[in-house]
């Protein structure tokens, strides 16, 4: 397995992040804020909670219809998307509160949908914000199965239909996250030294790691079943039904940051990226849809990834005013601010890019 040696250059606009940073200290400062949850990121918290909890517990209680049952898992699949992306994604950051143990606990609702914090903190904080776009290193761009994202890799012939059959793949990620993935990803970062615990400290997350998806699966599945007595098949149905609805949801919001057009994937030469890191972000990540109050509160501001990538740390109820700083000195400096102004345009521009991506031959081909 390939350790990871990349570094960034020095060229670029360090200025450009320098002054950004202040800028954005100021504002804080200026209007006596916190970068952390305010009162609506509480009650946000409340509202998905209880839109995953509630639904769940209805099904156990009331035992329904099928096809109401159904409706309530699509809405657990709803709810659990907004956690991910609310809740779990900020507190795993320390973006959601100054307190760790609120950060640590908060992060905790990645086991709502059977996922690993540990696993989750080492692909996304550290490999996917720090190696953005840099195939072979920022797994999210990484080819999967069917699906090629990045021009640096070896196009297959199904890629050229890959734009037509992506949304039905992306149904099956966090299925295949809960399943198959924590555990692929476990070994490989020891392996790849992304994980640097001891021997022993690696046995316990082990550990915790097995516990929390017997836990998981016991209430999700067991439960309903041999406890409350629903119909396997209907708790089967609703639970793959929930998954392909948040599987969908959380990879589209996802995609529309970095496999969108006008993103680059930039490879290192000789070790080394062409430009320094707030460079590099600002070249591979686009906002979308900046306008839309409904979907900024659903998404947890992923629609303002540049803000994300540049200020992990911050809250992302603070992202809209932060976009605006960012904007105005992007261009006195003259870097490119990525963004599509709707989420169809986004959304049709990552249909494009896949298509792009199943019918161009490698760079690395294109050059040899």
């Amino acid at each position: 397995m390939r350790k990871i040696k990349v570094n960034f250059a020095d060229k670029g606009s360090g200025v450009f992040f320098t002054v950004l940073r202040k800028r954005v200290d100021e504002y804080f400062l200026k209007n006596k804020l916190s970068r952390h949850f305010n009162r609506a990121m509480v009650i946000k918290t409340i509202i998905l909670l209880t839109a995953y909890l509630l639904p769940f517990i209805t099904l156990l209680v009331v035992k329904p219809s099928f096809p109401l049952s159904m409706l309530l898992w699509s809405v657990m699949g709803i709810s659990m998307a907004g956690i991910g992306m609310s809740i779990m994604h900020d507190a795993n950051h320390n973006a959601y509160s100054s307190n760790p143990k609120a950060n640590y606990w908060l992060s905790c609702t990645a086991n709502l949908m059977g996922a690993s914090i540990f696993n989750w903190r080492l692909q996304h904080n550290f490999l996917h914000h720090t190696y953005t776009n840099i195939i072979h290193i920022d797994d999210d761009i990484e080819d999967k199965l069917i699906m090629r994202f990045s021009p640096h890799t070896k196009v297959k012939w199904w890629h050229k239909l890959q734009f037509v059959y992506a949304f039905l793949f992306y149904g099956i990620i966090t299925l295949y996250w809960v399943l198959l993935k924590d555990y692929v990803q476990f070994a490989s970062y020891i392996k790849k030294g992304v994980n640097k615990n001891t021997k022993t400290q690696n046995r316990v997350v082990f550990s915790r790691l097995i516990l929390s998806k017997l836990v998981y699966f016991f209430i999700i599945l067991i439960a309903p079943v041999f406890i409350f007595h629903l119909p396997v098949l209907w708790v089967l149905a609703g639970y793959l039904f929930m998954h392909f609805i948040a599987g969908v949801i959380l990879t589209v919001v996802f995609q529309l940051a970095h496999t969108v057009e006008g993103t680059s994937h930039p490879l290192p030469v000789n070790g080394t990226i062409e430009n320094n890191w707030a460079i590099h972000q600002m070249n591979t990540t686009a906002d979308f849809s900046p306008e839309n109050k409904w979907l900024s509160w659903y998404v947890g501001g992923l629609n303002f990834q540049v803000e994300h990538h540049l200020f992990p740390g911050i809250c992302h109820v603070h992202y809209p005013e932060i976009a605006k700083i960012v904007k105005t000195t992007a261009t006195e400096y003259g870097i490119p601010h990525l963004e599509n102004s709707t989420f169809s345009k986004a959304l049709y521009s990552h249909i494009r890019m896949l298509k792009n991506f199943g019918q161009l031959p490698s760079v690395n081909e294109a050059i040899g």
